[in-house]
């Protein structure tokens, strides 16, 4: 009743004999047609041919999305609204103390006449830097913070070494908004 066929040509096998393909069974003639073998698939599949269902139920769906305002935005031209909690570059704000653990970031400290530190060297390698936000969370008077900027692509290494001078350069640009920022994520700490 079934005829059999290999699935592979036997000549595409560069084995022996005893490995040859199983063997496929061909769909007895008429097989194509089951879904017509009762009464009522007969009618409902009748039905959806002649009334063309599928194509109604597709073009509702279009219809539906066609009116939706877009999900996308057209991102150089509309920026994208930003979390408190956006670990963006790095910023150094006008504050007394600067405390960080993190490896990318280099502090040079001498000792003054009245035997109190101060900071001649801040610079953050900012290529090495993985945003975790640890020096944002050590700092204890938020002098150091990860700002909302993540558009500063350079074309070469040396501009990611970020020095104080930079910092407080980012620190003074972005005040208005790191501060906004502060002060909505003070409900996480």
């Amino acid at each position: 009743m079934y005829k059999l066929r290999p699935l592979v040509h036997r000549s595409l096998y560069k084995t022996r004999a005893t490995n040859l393909p199983k063997f496929s069974k061909i769909a007895p003639l008429g097989s194509q047609f089951a879904r017509f073998s009762n009464t009522s698939n007969l009618k409902y599949n009748t039905a959806q041919i002649f009334f063309l269902t599928e194509i109604f139920r597709g073009m509702w769906v279009v219809l539906e999305n066609f009116f939706r305002p877009p999900y996308t935005i057209y991102y150089p031209y509309e920026k994208g609204a930003l979390s408190p909690r956006f670990r963006g570059e790095h910023a150094l704000r006008r504050r007394g103390k600067v405390v960080c653990p993190a490896q990318a970031i280099t502090i040079e400290a001498e000792t003054r006449e009245d035997g109190s530190r101060r900071t001649t060297r801040y610079d953050i390698d900012m290529t090495k830097c993985i945003y975790c936000g640890f020096c944002q969370e050590a700092c204890p008077v938020d002098a150091i913070v990860e700002g909302p900027n993540f558009e500063y692509a350079t074309e070469t290494r040396e501009e990611l070494l970020y020095n104080k001078e930079k910092l407080l350069a980012n620190g003074d640009k972005w005040e208005p908004e790191i501060a906004k920022n502060l002060e909505a994520n003070q409900y996480y700490v």
